[in-house]
């Protein structure tokens, strides 16, 4: 079957690539601004990339046209496509009805955690051997790639919250039908398309009603959201994951290594040395589900003691002058300030200088930025880029004194935190997107 694949280059859909790819299908697709990585994964893979959205595409007549939730109505290809009556389907129903329908699904779900958990548990399943297929939406170290097919039973999927598409309002997670569900955590996020909590954990509760009687939910034991969700209704048996009950941590050292415990049962200690109780939440969630499709926690134990995180999850960029540069996905206020506290406990007293791009369709909304100062705080000096936003960053980060600059010039703002930067310093660049490569030109300027 010939597939084409509107929105190719977004990590999901660049996903969806490869594994029908993988497959046997032939695959092509298009984006607006062709872009690396996924340009360059999916031309690695042998998929033909087409810049624009040109109606002239039609003439490739493939059997199916795949959508990505960033197509619009208005889109000049998709608007000829629904013209002409030809089919198509969104990215998750397509995974639902060609990869994930015979598969014991491993769905991990949450605000935050979701890409990292994912990678986790991905590693520990192939660490016993069970060789996984999975969907990330990030590169995991461990494999070099962010999907893959197997032959063996068991996929692993990152389960979005954000809608499938524009003909389609529910979640991406509504279509996986996990039999093993993490619910890392649940809080206000997509301002653009949610109204209020209240909305995402209405969609966090369908996700819970399918799954099966004989699966299993790992939940998060201390929020309330949560527990509001699994209260609207759950036929499935649940482990909470917490500080203190059900699935915790026991004893922690500065290095990041802890005892794993369940309820009061000492199963092992994981020797690493990621840091952050979110780090420690994130392990305990996959031990837990691993454990769901038969891995003994031993030896999950074991694979996270090689677990080599996702590719900008605190990722060191390079160092110079004993300058050190970290790319971070961080964007929401709660990352942000879990992604400094993991930082400030690794380097001490060292200086950290945390520098921001507020790019999520919430953070231009500026839904969130009365909690970004709060968020901030950990940071000796705080660098916002504040081009093309909604709201005045300045204003916003005001409460933080003059440790807080905002630039809407991006060749300003690297002066500035160059201007600021001495030996010994941690340089935090935090975005979900690529931050117009500040990380290489802040590199190059400070050596």
């Amino acid at each position: 079957m010939h597939i084409h694949i509107l929105g190719i280059c977004g990590t999901f859909m660049g996903g969806i690539a490869v594994l029908a790819q993988q497959a046997g299908h032939t695959v092509t697709g298009c984006d607006a601004n062709v872009y690396p990585p996924m340009s360059t994964q999916l031309e690695a893979q042998g998929v033909r990339l087409i810049e624009g959205f040109d109606p002239d595409q039609l003439a490739l007549k493939p059997d199916i046209f795949v959508i990505g939730n960033v197509v619009s109505r208005g889109n000049p290809l998709m608007e000829e496509i629904l013209n002409r009556g030809l089919p198509y389907i969104s990215g998750p129903q397509w995974l639902l009805e060609n990869i994930l329908h015979d598969k014991w699904t491993l769905a991990v779900a949450g605000t935050h955690g979701k890409t990292t958990t994912s990678a986790m548990l991905a590693w520990i399943l192939e660490y016993a051997k069970l060789n996984p297929g999975f969907l990330v939406g990030g590169v995991p170290e461990n494999f070099g790639l962010s999907a893959r097919l197997t032959e063996l039973p068991f996929f692993v999927v990152e389960a979005d919250e954000y809608d499938t598409a524009f003909f389609d309002k529910r979640s991406k997670f509504v279509h996986y039908r996990p039999r093993t569900l993490i619910i890392n955590n649940l809080e206000f996020d997509h301002a653009d398309i949610f109204a209020d909590l209240t909305a995402i954990e209405t969609q966090f509760h369908h996700c819970v009603r399918t799954v099966p009687g004989n699966g299993l939910i790992l939940a998060n034991g201390e929020e309330e959201s949560v527990a509001r969700v699994l209260a609207r209704g759950c036929w499935t048996p649940v482990e909470s994951v917490s500080s203190t009950a059900g699935w915790h941590a026991g004893e922690i050292d500065a290095a990041g290594s802890f005892d794993v415990m369940l309820k009061n049962e000492r199963l092992g200690r994981v020797q690493w040395e990621l840091l952050g109780k979110h780090n420690r939440h994130n392990a305990l969630a996959a031990i837990g589900a691993a454990r769901h499709v038969g891995v003994p926690p031993a030896q999950a134990i074991e694979a996270l003691a090689q677990f080599k995180n996702v590719k900008r999850r605190m990722e060191i960029r390079g160092v110079v002058n004993q300058i050190t540069v970290y790319d971070d996905f961080a964007h929401h206020p709660t990352a942000i300030a879990t992604t400094l506290a993991g930082l400030r406990a690794k380097v001490g007293g060292a200086r950290i200088l945390a520098v921001l791009e507020p790019r999520s369709n919430t953070m231009k909304l500026g839904a969130m930025k009365d909690q970004l100062p709060t968020s901030l705080a950990a940071a000796d000096l705080v660098f916002c880029y504040g081009a093309n936003l909604g709201w005045d960053a300045a204003a916003a980060l005001a409460p933080l004194g003059a440790k807080a600059e905002t630039h809407d010039d991006m060749e300003k703002l690297i002066q500035a935190i160059t201007r600021q930067s001495r030996t010994g310093d941690h340089i935090l660049i935090m975005s979900n997107g690529g931050f117009g490569g500040i990380h290489q030109k802040l590199l190059d300027r400070l050596a």
